[in-house]
């Protein structure tokens, strides 16, 4: 696999999401907060969580250089959460996500990880659109997409999807120099 780009804020790495991830991933998509705002995605084993992240994450990172990006305690390493950036067919712009373990809610990780993601999105992978999506009933997913500046547009549907979704999207604008 190539080199690709790990970040790092005060408290947090923050890198690609890889096979050695497995249990983390696996443990992440099977609490009820992830089956209920985000939902299930059939990963009942070590081995379909590899099959993910081989399937899913890996083939978007090695093409676009971004995908999901697990995020651990600088302190002690501990896995905790990922965030990302995902390229979505039926959203406007790349699609940033989050989702950490219950254990480590409320502390400002997700918000701190989702930052370092946006701050980076431009001038390391040149997007200029950052889109996010949530259910209705995820208010702390609304709360802390608007913190970090998206703006509710409308409600959308993903195709093969029948779950009406919040749609928030922030552009960035570049100043032209004469």
């Amino acid at each position: 696999m190539n080199n690709y780009k790990s970040f790092e804020t005060d408290r947090l790495f923050i890198k690609p999401t890889i096979e050695s991830d497995a249990d983390f991933i696996f443990e992440l998509m099977n609490t009820p907060k992830w089956i209920k705002n985000i939902g299930q995605r059939n990963i009942n084993s070590i081995e379909d969580a590899k099959n993910y992240i081989n399937n899913k994450i890996l083939p978007q990172l090695e093409k676009l250089g971004y995908s999901n990006y697990t995020v651990s305690l600088k302190i002690d390493n501990t896995k905790i959460g990922t965030c990302g950036l995902y390229n979505r067919e039926g959203i406007d712009g790349v699609d940033i996500g989050f989702a950490f373990l219950p254990q480590h809610e409320k502390m400002g990780y997700a918000f701190e990880s989702s930052n370092k993601i946006m701050q980076i999105a431009l001038p390391e992978f040149g997007i200029k659109k950052i889109s996010a999506i949530t259910i209705k009933e995820n208010l702390n997913s609304q709360k802390l997409i608007e913190k970090l500046g998206l703006s509710f547009i409308k409600m959308i549907k993903l195709p093969n999807d029948s779950e009406d979704l919040m749609l928030y999207s922030l552009e960035y604008l570049l100043k032209k120099s004469n």
